[in-house]
């Protein structure tokens, strides 16, 4: 049998509390992953692991990671059993050494909740094989994009890649009192209108180059490292790719919890 045809995807995870306060996103999130053909395994971008070179988590069974503190209890009861892949893990290494870049492995590295909390929306069973990948720091939109680059030969072969992030991330300003449906702040937006409008556009060099060009940029992002695995996600998918926007709204007023599918242009091609 043929592997199935994936895309490259970019997921907004959001805060930690998606699992208990799943909002307008968490559905979104079910319906994705419920429409995708069954991969052999996902590769996972996160911001919430970072190393000096990319790093690929070869464990056979990875663990849940509670990776943040001070958050409802019920969170840290939450697993992800997901098993590893390490022969998927040693593909993505070999792509990247071949691509140039210098790459570690490390055998007991678990999911960080960027990769849990949208997966156990997308592929509830946990029986999808993940292996996380660490984000290089540090990095630019640039350089998520040619990583990406790197690993476009295992959407052919089976494997999803996953980018989550999101699409807005400002918690300098999130309030204690927010809810979820809490009207969506201006600038976000604003921002979110451009992002969505240069995706749609196919416009690779206004989006690589949003920090000068997209409105309220740096309020949007304080920090570059939550945007970051939408541009690996565009890398993996490479030019002239087909583009599917899902709508997860806004949660609190200012984290924009958008997904897009990106789909190589030659899956497109009859």
């Amino acid at each position: 049998m043929n592997a199935p045809e994936l895309p490259a995807l970019f997921v907004s995870h959001g805060s930690p509390m998606l699992p208990l306060e799943p909002g307008t996103a968490a559905p979104m999130l079910q319906a994705l992953g419920a429409s995708l053909p069954r991969p052999r395994a996902i590769v996972a971008f996160s911001p919430h692991w970072m190393a000096r070179q990319p790093t690929v988590g070869s464990s056979a069974q990875p663990p849940t990671l509670h990776d943040f503190g001070g958050f409802d209890p019920a969170l840290y009861a939450l697993r992800y059993p997901a098993p590893g892949a390490p022969e998927v893990a040693a593909q993505v290494a070999a792509l990247l050494r071949d691509a140039g870049w210098t790459v570690h492995d490390d055998p007991h590295r678990g999911l960080d909740h960027g990769v849990w909390v949208p997966l156990r929306l997308m592929f509830p069973q946990a029986d999808v094989p993940v292996v996380p990948l660490a984000m290089p720091w540090p990095l630019d939109a640039a350089g998520a994009y040619r990583l990406g680059a790197a690993l476009a030969a295992l959407l052919h072969q089976g494997v999803l890649l996953l980018g989550s992030g999101s699409l807005t991330h400002n918690l300098y300003e999130f309030h204690p009192a927010a809810r979820t449906d809490d009207p969506p702040a201006a600038y976000v937006q604003a921002f979110t209108a451009w992002m969505r409008e240069r995706i749609d556009r196919g416009d690779t060099a206004a989006l690589l180059d949003y920090r000068r060009r997209a409105p309220h940029a740096p309020r949007a992002h304080p920090s570059d490292e939550h945007l970051l695995p939408l541009f690996w996600a565009l890398g993996a998918a490479g030019p002239g790719a087909a583009t599917q926007h899902h709508s997860g709204g806004v949660h609190y007023g200012m984290l924009s919890m958008d997904a897009w599918e990106f789909r190589p242009l030659a899956d497109t091609v009859d």
